[in-house]
């Protein structure tokens, strides 16, 4: 293997994507049932969009978004004071070697499919797309 190839940046492995994907399907039950002893989670609906596990398996960021994106941060603020309980249920719901530590962050997963909506409805970029495929720079004939 020649050393471009070893220095090209590496998405997640595998295991990383499946941990990941366990991680976040386990989350999102126990959340939805209600199991957190948190008052200000207690009614909040939550979408958990997606869990990214470190290469070694021990650090989850956890993407979450309350329903509707209302009091977002007061939420984050909530599941990481809740991270030893969900710790605890995570382990025994998914078994792993290490119960990883969470990290919560906002999902802007919906703010972007909403920027990227407007951006396609807009005239100019509409135009440009209804244009007939043309090779770029291309000079004028005389």
């Amino acid at each position: 293997m020649s050393k471009a190839h070893s220095n090209a940046p590496k998405g997640p492995s595998q295991r990383q994507l499946r941990v990941g994907e366990l991680i976040r399907r386990a989350l999102a039950e126990i959340i939805q049932r209600g199991e957190l002893h948190d008052p200000e989670l207690a009614d909040v609906p939550i979408t958990v969009g997606e869990v990214k596990v470190s290469p070694d398996l021990r650090v989850a960021t956890v993407y979450v978004m309350p329903l509707g994106g209302q009091n977002v941060k007061e939420v984050i603020a909530a599941l990481a004071r809740s991270q030893g309980e969900l710790r605890h249920l995570l382990g025994k719901q998914v078994l792993l070697k290490f119960s990883p530590t969470l990290r919560f962050m906002p999902d802007e997963t919906f703010a972007r499919l909403d920027a990227t909506r407007r951006l396609l409805a807009d005239e100019r970029v509409r135009a440009d797309v209804a244009k007939p495929d043309a090779p770029p720079d291309t000079p004028e004939e005389e």
